[in-house]
């Protein structure tokens, strides 16, 4: 008897699951596409004294929007360490990309490692 309970309870879950995550699914295909226009102009970030003294290096991946004309409207950061994410935004936010007729995002990243 707790079998035959436990399948229309199996199914009912999992209809549910579906109906819920379908929005989700539609908002993430409604996103912007990200573009694949060539940095033209890339400012180094300056690398945060904290960040040095904690021996912290890494990637930090940043998502830019672009203006037709190449320059950055906004940045966002994506991933990487929270010491480095400042100092990266603030470089990309300086950075110029070749034009378009469109405004795009872009993702790029920022390395930053320790001289020896």
């Amino acid at each position: 008897m707790e079998r035959s309970l436990f399948v229309p309870k199996l199914t009912v879950l999992i209809l549910i699951a579906l109906f819920a995550f379908a929005p989700l699914r539609a908002q993430t295909s409604s996103a912007p596409p990200v573009g694949e226009r060539k940095v033209t102009t890339r400012v180094e970030p300056a690398y945060p004294e904290l960040a040095q003294k904690m021996q912290i290096h890494g990637v930090v991946k940043i998502e830019a929007m672009v203006r037709p004309n190449g320059s950055v409207r906004s940045t966002r950061v994506l991933g990487g360490s929270p010491v480095l994410a400042e100092a990266a935004g603030d470089a990309v936010k300086k950075w110029k990309f070749e034009p378009a007729q469109n405004e795009s995002t872009q993702v790029v990243q920022v390395l930053f490692q320790q001289s020896q």
